[in-house]
């Protein structure tokens, strides 16, 4: 197996910074020179002087070790001087992501599309597949292991699948009352179960027209993004996300902003943070978060950004992949505010490195990559 640092130089390559010997360099004299002896030490002295001078009015920067002044050492030192963690965080959280039934109708199989926990791990999380058809009680006691919730896309909305996720939503709920910080993120589908599920009604979701399209997000009038997931994003990205199309849309159901104020349940639960328009100029909510949890949900693709080929319009320039990072960033710091402490060794059991993705984008389309997990037991 190669090197996973690259390959050692060979010992036939001579070193960029070798300095003839003072002997080499006398060797045309008859006779030893030893004033050379004296004055080529001064001079690499000398040379090196000049060197950091004009490194450093060039950079203003230089490494301890360029210094000459011992501070070398004191660095080395200062990394054994680090502050301490702060205890009320946990800097091991677990993500529980629910799989999809394959097909999009309730059955045997499932799969959670890689994306997902490539999203969660580039924050610094780990994740636990959630199998929505595996038994309850098993499911739950998964729940317990984790720090966090993802809802992903897909298209189910119905049976077994709709059900699963109504109680996973109602026991983060339950967490957050009892003083957890357990946050939940909702994309796609899952913004459209919630949207469902708090407001009761099961045929509220309208028809938009957002299938692989890219857009922009245009931020409500006066939104206070303070504590939101656009807190940390440099101001010059919040503007070019209202300009430019960084991110991803692949939907043909949502809501619009007059459906969610005028839907009592829905207002007083959500707060809409950004807006977006479909191919026929039809406005739906794109980013929403709820007003006393810390709940998010996105219309769009966030995921899709840095870990997903397979469409077209799927945007991938260097300020697109910064949203992917600033928003699952700030998806794994709340969950380091959860006060759940899982025991290790159940959390191992659990994590989804006890499976294998599969790849699936040889034909261009779809998912580059997808874990696909088997019923366990028959459910009623």
């Amino acid at each position: 197996m190669p090197s996973l640092f690259g390959s050692n130089p060979s010992s036939s390559d001579p070193a960029n910074d070798t300095v003839p010997s003072p002997s080499s360099s006398c060797s045309s004299s008859s006779s030893p020179d030893m004033w050379n002896y004296f004055f080529i030490p001064i001079l690499l002295h000398l040379t090196k002087k000049l060197s950091l001078a004009k490194a450093q009015t060039s950079t203003g920067l230089l490494l301890p070790s360029q210094r000459g002044d011992g501070s070398a050492d004191d660095s080395l030192i200062s990394f054994s001087r680090c502050a301490n963690a702060d205890p009320k965080l946990y800097y091991r959280p677990v993500i529980g992501i629910l799989s999809h039934p394959v097909g999009g109708a309730s059955g045997g199989r499932s799969y959670i599309v890689a994306s997902y926990v490539k999203f969660v791990e580039a924050a610094g999380g780990r994740v636990i597949p959630l199998i929505y058809n595996e038994p309850e009680e098993i499911l739950f006691q998964k729940l317990e292991l984790v720090n966090g919730v993802l809802l992903p896309g897909g298209r189910s909305k119905s049976g077994l699948y709709y059900d699963i996720a109504e109680k996973i939503f109602k026991k983060v709920i339950e967490k957050n009352d009892r003083g957890d910080h357990f946050p939940l993120y909702a994309i796609c589908l899952g913004f459209e179960l919630l949207t469902m599920i708090i407001s009761e009604d099961k045929k509220i979701l309208e028809r938009f027209s957002a299938l692989n399209r890219a857009s922009s997000l245009q931020f409500v009038e006066n939104v206070n993004i303070e504590g939101t997931v656009f807190q940390r994003f440099p101001p010059n990205l919040l503007q070019k996300l209202g300009t430019d199309r960084l991110v991803m849309q692949n939907h043909c159901w949502g809501i619009s902003p007059e459906k969610l104020q005028n839907t009592p349940n829905l207002s007083r639960f959500f707060k809409i943070l950004t807006t977006s328009t479909d191919k026929n100029n039809k406005v739906y909510v794109s980013t929403a978060q709820a007003h006393r949890y810390p709940v998010t949900a996105f219309q769009w693709h966030p995921e899709k950004n840095a870990f997903e080929s397979g469409l077209s319009m799927i945007p991938h320039s260097d300020d697109a992949i910064e949203v992917t990072q600033h928003v699952a960033n700030f998806f794994i710091r709340e969950a380091r505010r959860s006060l759940n402490r899982p025991a290790a060794q159940k959390v191992r059991d659990s994590l989804i490195y006890n499976y294998r993705p599969k790849y699936y984008g040889k034909a261009g389309k779809g998912f580059d990559q997808v874990y696909i997990f088997t019923q366990r037991q028959a459910r009623n």
